[in-house]
C-alpha cells in the first residue's frame, strides 16, 4: 500500500471512528432521558411515597443523599402544583447525577428526546420476559447495515485504481465497511460497558490491518 493511500487512511479512520464512538454514546446514554428507566422508576416512587424503587439506581455510599433528597421532595410536593413540578424536577436531576457519576460517566442534564426505538425494545423485552421480536429486529438491522456498506465498498473497489480520487473514495468507503463490522464484533465480545465507553486498557482508535 502508497505511504499517501496509508495515511489518507488513518486519517479517515480517526474521524470515522470518534463519529462512531459518539454515536455508540448518543444511543446507549438514555438513563438521563425523561422516560427513561430511571425516571420512570423515580415517578412511582414519588406516586408511592416509597424512595425503595430508586435506590438500585445509585452506589450504596449515596444511598444516604438520595433518602434526604426524597424526603425533602415529599415535604416540598405538598405545598402546591408549581413546588409539586420544580421538587420532582431537582429530584430528577439529583438521581440521575448521581446515577451516572456511579457509572462513570458525566451528566449534562435531563433530556426530553424520546429512547431510542431499539432501547425501547430492550426494555419491552425485559419486561414481557421474551427476547424473540428484540432479536429480530436487530439481526435485521445488521445485515442491512453490513450489506448495504459492503455493496457500496465493492462498487468503489472496483473503480479504486481508476485515479487517485477514486482511490480516496474506496479508501474512505472501505474504512467505514471494517469499522462497521468491528463495531458490531467488539460490541459482541465486550463485556457491556456502560453507556459505549471502552474496556480498560483497550484504545478507541485502534484498527487492525
Amino acid at each position: 500500500m502508497r505511504t499517501e493511500n496509508r495515511l489518507v487512511m488513518l486519517v479517515t479512520a480517526a474521524f470515522f471512528l470518534v463519529g462512531f464512538c459518539l454515536s455508540i454514546t448518543s444511543a446507549l446514554a438514555h438513563c438521563d432521558t425523561t422516560e427513561g428507566p430511571v425516571i420512570l422508576d423515580a415517578k412511582q416512587a414519588l406516586k408511592k411515597g416509597d424512595v425503595t424503587p430508586v435506590l438500585k439506581w445509585v452506589k450504596k455510599d449515596k444511598e444516604d443523599e438520595i433518602r434526604a433528597v426524597f424526603k425533602k421532595t415529599l415535604a416540598v410536593r405538598a405545598k402546591g402544583p408549581e413546588a409539586r413540578e420544580l421538587a420532582d424536577t431537582y429530584f430528577f436531576e439529583t438521581l440521575v447525577r448521581l446515577h451516572r457519576a456511579g457509572e462513570g460517566a458525566p451528566y449534562d442534564g435531563l433530556k426530553r428526546t424520546p429512547v431510542e426505538p431499539i432501547v425501547a425494545m430492550s426494555d419491552k423485552a425485559l419486561k414481557t420476559g421474551s427476547i424473540d421480536s428484540l432479536l429480530k429486529n436487530i439481526n435485521a438491522e445488521i445485515r442491512e447495515g453490513v450489506r448495504q456498506r459492503f455493496t457500496e465498498t465493492l462498487e468503489r473497489r472496483k473503480h479504486a485504481d481508476e485515479s487517485v480520487e477514486a482511490g480516496r473514495e474506496y479508501v474512505e468507503a472501505y474504512v467505514q465497511y471494517v469499522h462497521y463490522v468491528e463495531g458490531i464484533h467488539a460490541a459482541i465480545t465486550s463485556k457491556g460497558e456502560h453507556h459505549g465507553e471502552p474496556s480498560e486498557g483497550a484504545s478507541p482508535h485502534q484498527h487492525k490491518e
